[in-house]
């Protein structure tokens, strides 16, 4: 069995987002390997209820790293996150982790201990890894890393309301000690988009087999629904938005294309907006201005546990987002057989194909809103279409079930080994 070091410093099942794609990957690597997995002390407490027999390691942080994130953290959560600001305030408590995984490690990885040493978080492409430095003889594994997509042209707006003008902070990744190391001297590089994917190639001159397309997010088999296509034998049809009220996830988009559906077919519509933010005010004035509130049921702030259920009674998802790289969302749609209407822009746009649903091309606010609002009469109107789409985003879905993502990991980490191993041969 391979012997694995696994570097995944947000790692948690109890949390969303980054954390709990870490856990997901850890779980099903340590099923197929000997697995040691490190990761931060603040994951301790969630994952000791699942622990078992796996080989956990927590790094421990500074007194004046606890307090500093005390303080960033009451600034990065609060309202409408300026991510491009907390991205850079956050990284000098990854810079403490990874030193420290360094200081611990360093000497058992120099020594062949291990068959693989595979970091997996923090997911952005802007992070180095110093334990790169002691894999001379042992490959090592960056990634899925994603990220850097910027917002299309047509919606600057959009972009200054979350701050796109602090992006240029991204670029003194460029400088920190190792970061180009890196991705350079990286066995393989795995890239959760083709944008991060060409961005890396064209950064660091990496070419295959050296970097390979290799998607971040991941579904749950309890999340898979065996469902009859309802929208093929009934007159109603509930169409559901989940995510962030944020100016740049497009929920205002997606009540503008409602209210231009024709009113005889609007009448057979509901549509269900899942989640909250600053933004949810302004959307349900919008709802009001349309008098469309009866159609429109905001539900706010839900458990995941309980979004489930208004998966498994909508018939389609709608996510109009203009800037999303990961949008787990559009998986737990596609897994309980809901045909999908996304941008044509970042991850989203590489989970939906034609066969599963329709993506549009963010050539502006408006044409985004007429084509949702025709992709929707479409797919109310033919049922035999949306009978087939339903099918194939189930199948689609598969593809990202995270016991399938850990086999192919496990199958990169073989192939790897084997190209060392034949590379010994060839230079004896």
């Amino acid at each position: 069995m391979i012997k694995c070091l696994l570097i995944i410093q947000q790692c948690n099942p109890e949390w969303a987002s980054v954390p709990l794609v870490g856990y997901n990957f850890f779980n099903g690597i340590s099923k197929r390997t000997d697995a040691t997995l490190v990761t931060h002390i603040r994951n301790r407490q969630a994952l000791e209820k699942v622990r078992c027999d796996r080989k956990i390691v927590y790094i421990p942080e500074s007194t004046a790293l606890q307090k500093y994130y005390k303080i960033i953290s009451k600034f990065i959560l609060k309202g409408n996150v300026n991510w491009p600001v907390a991205h850079a305030l956050g990284y000098p408590v990854f810079a403490e982790f990874d030193h420290r995984v360094y200081a611990l490690y360093k000497e058992k990885v120099s020594q062949g201990h291990y068959d693989i040493v595979h970091s997996l978080t923090p997911i952005l492409p802007r992070y180095p890894a110093k334990i790169i430095d002691a894999c001379a003889e042992t490959p090592f594994i960056l990634g899925p890393v994603n990220g850097g997509i910027p917002f299309p042209e047509a919606f600057k707006k959009q972009a200054r309301q979350e701050f796109a003008q602090f992006n240029f902070l991204r670029f003194f990744t460029h400088i920190i000690p190792g970061y180009a190391r890196t991705y350079r001297k990286a066995t393989k590089v795995l890239a959760g988009s083709s944008f991060t994917m060409n961005l890396l190639e064209n950064m660091f001159c990496l070419k295959p087999p050296q970097i390979e397309l290799f998607f971040e997010n991941g579904i749950s088999r309890s999340h898979f629904r065996t469902r009859v296509a309802s929208g093929s034998s009934k007159d109603s049809f509930n169409i559901l938005f989940v995510g962030r009220l944020v100016p740049y996830k497009g929920a205002d988009m997606l009540i503008d294309a409602f209210s231009r559906i024709d009113s005889k077919i609007r009448d057979a519509l509901k549509l269900t907006i899942v989640g909250d933010g600053p933004e949810m005010e302004n959307l349900k004035a919008q709802a009001r201005s349309h008098k469309m509130l009866d159609r429109i049921n905001f539900t706010g702030w839900i458990t995941h546990e309980e979004t489930a259920g208004y998966y498994e009674s909508s018939d389609l998802f709608c996510f109009p987002s203009v800037r999303e790289f990961g949008g787990a969302v559009v998986l737990e749609a596609m897994a309980c057989g809901l045909p999908c209407i996304v941008v044509n822009h970042g991850g989203i746009g590489e989970y939906v194909t034609d066969e599963c649903g329709f993506k549009i091309n963010p050539l502006s606010k408006d044409h985004l809103i007429a084509e949702m609002a025709d992709k929707i009469t479409t797919l109310f109107s033919d049922k035999e279409l949306y009978k087939r789409l339903s099918g194939k985003s189930l199948e689609r879905a598969q593809d990202f079930e995270w016991e399938t993502k850990a086999e192919k990991i496990a199958e990169i980490y073989e192939q790897v080994l084997k190209d060392r191993q034949n590379m010994v041969m060839l230079t004896r």
